[in-house]
């Protein structure tokens, strides 16, 4: 993985504690170097500050994300929702305020790990369960191929971070379904009995952005649905 912070003495405690836990880490202070360490490294997580010399920490996750799908835990001193929707927006899968426990930083990066693990293995049986030429899930002008983890609006490939396209194969498990706030914690973040319904509400924000704010429902105080289209491309 990728730790970047230009705080030198916050980027060898990070990274003695993840190296710790039996972590290959490679370490980079500023924003084009990241951009460059993540191109040359292709690192399974990235471990971004907000803040570095060159560019910035939203950049750099904004550039990464463009070249491929990698997830990013954000470490930040900004605790304004309007930053961390920000954040999200430009394919951040978790975020975590300083100052932070170096315990609940390597919690965070196993579960994002696991996620992406499981993320794979249920691709692997959405597919086995589909039957013959029935590779990729048609909902009106979406597209959704599970097994090579992309997705089409229009003719157009749309590019989702990990943690939104694992939110979008949920909600396209059965479509027009309502699936609560809990069960998409448990499901794509791995967090059982976990309260944590504003970071779904806003990787929702963030995925209607990309689809179409009308191809997600809000069942309010419950959780949300994927519309299915009509034949003809168009949403609800």
């Amino acid at each position: 993985m990728l730790v970047v912070e230009d705080d030198r003495v916050i980027n060898q405690a990070v990274t003695d504690r993840l190296e710790a836990e039996g972590y290959d880490v490679l370490r980079a202070f500023d924003g084009p170097g990241a951009v460059v360490a993540a191109t040359e490294h292709r690192p399974d997580l990235l471990v971004l500050d907000v803040m570095l010399p060159g560019f910035d920490g939203l950049e750099v996750c904004r550039r990464v994300q463009a070249a491929r799908p990698v997830p990013v835990l954000m470490l930040t001193a900004r605790t304004d929702p309007a930053d961390l929707l920000v954040g999200l927006g430009v394919g951040a899968d978790d975020y975590l305020t300083k100052p932070f426990r170096m315990r609940e930083l390597v919690a965070r990066v196993a579960a994002l790990l696991r996620r992406v693990e499981r993320a794979a293995e249920l691709a692997d049986e959405r597919v086995a369960a589909q039957p013959p030429g029935r590779r990729v899930l048609a909902l009106g002008d979406l597209r959704v191929d599970a097994a090579a983890r992309r997705v089409w609006r229009g003719g157009e490939e749309v590019r989702l971070t990990p943690t939104e396209l694992d939110l979008l194969l949920c909600l396209a498990e059965d479509p027009g379904a309502v699936v609560s706030r809990e069960r998409l914690l448990a499901r794509v973040w791995g967090w059982d009995g976990a309260t944590g319904t504003r970071t779904v509400d806003s990787h929702v924000k963030g995925l209607r952005a990309k689809i179409g704010a009308d191809r997600v429902r809000t069942a309010h105080g419950v959780g949300y649905a994927l519309e299915p289209g009509t034949p003809d491309g168009d949403g609800e």
